[in-house]
């Protein structure tokens, strides 16, 4: 199976030739992948070299004179290094863009901290008007990329490298309910989904699946929480507790409880494999089940 990356530059390089307005900014990051875009298209594939705040500023240019950017590199370069041109040259700028992120949370642990950024939804939720989608398989990031390309709006599509087995249908609004039950609910975002369905077999709880965390689907939690007193856990490949005040703010009209589950604060200074960051983080699907099983108690027991 071709990895959600390996997506984003098949279909982009695509979307290039179907629609005119769109432009795409890289800093060397995919570069060989799109070299047979950059050759039909010189003028909209503009790569800036590894000038991170350039490629954030040549978007928003791109954008001023109505075209649609794409801006993509890995996460920590993408989000962390040039936040602040981000902020102003988008945000404040009143123009839109699609920021498409690879690497994830640890996808390349060999590569150290610095390719690592589990803080980059979190440091997204610091500006206004951001839309988030974190798919959970190839064929989701493509749905979504798809979506995203022909507006005018803020968008963030974060690629990784983990997925789960299968794709599910994404609309890039609603969570969908993939498993119902009266013990709790339990919100799985992107490639989240297998191990918390790993972890919850046997329990008696409503998993909801999240594509698109911002906006929040405070509907859909409000709906899977009933009417009396409810309690959530979110469960995110991004750091622990991104999205816990989204959570709050869709119950506060009901007694509820919070367990935001997710990537900790504390480094991981051993490389070892991605699979190692999960156990170590408690993600990984024994550690989600001891850590879901304390919290929502005997009612999630069937």
């Amino acid at each position: 199976m071709d990895t959600m990356r390996d997506r984003f530059i098949s279909t982009t390089t695509r979307l290039l030739d179907e629609d005119p307005r769109l432009a795409l900014v890289l800093a060397d990051i995919s570069g060989d992948g799109f070299r047979p875009a950059a050759r039909a298209h010189p003028d909209r594939v503009i790569n800036v070299g590894i000038r991170e705040q350039l490629m954030i500023g040549v978007g928003g240019g791109l954008a001023l004179t109505g075209l649609r950017p794409v801006v993509h590199t890995f996460a920590s370069f993408l989000v962390e290094r040039p936040f602040e041109q981000i902020k102003l040259d988008f945000g404040h700028q009143g123009v839109g863009g699609v920021l498409v992120s690879a690497g994830a949370s640890y996808d390349w642990p060999a590569g150290g901290f610095t390719h690592m950024s589990p803080g980059d939804v979190a440091l997204l939720d610091t500006l206004d008007g951001w839309t988030v989608h974190v798919p959970g398989h190839p064929d989701e990031a493509e749905a979504l990329l798809r979506a995203a390309t022909p507006g005018d709006d803020r968008v963030y599509v974060r690629l990784s490298l983990q997925s789960n087995e299968q794709a599910r249908p994404v609309d890039g609004t609603r969570f969908t309910a993939v498993r119902e039950g009266r013990g709790g609910v339990v919100v799985a975002v992107g490639p989240m989904l297998d191990p918390v369905l790993a972890a919850t077999g046997g329990m008696d709880v409503t998993v909801l699946y999240a594509t698109t965390v911002r906006p929040f689907d405070a509907s859909a939690v409000r709906r899977a929480a009933g009417r009396g007193s409810a309690d959530v856990v979110i469960v995110e490949p991004y750091l622990a507790g991104t999205s816990t005040a989204a959570v709050n703010d869709a119950l506060t009209d009901v007694p509820h409880r919070v367990l935001g589950l997710g990537v900790a604060r504390r480094e991981l200074r051993r490389y070892g494999r991605m699979d190692e960051h999960l156990a170590a983080h408690g993600l990984d699907p024994a550690g989600l089940r001891g850590r879901i099983g304390r919290f929502l108690g005997d009612g999630a027991h069937h």
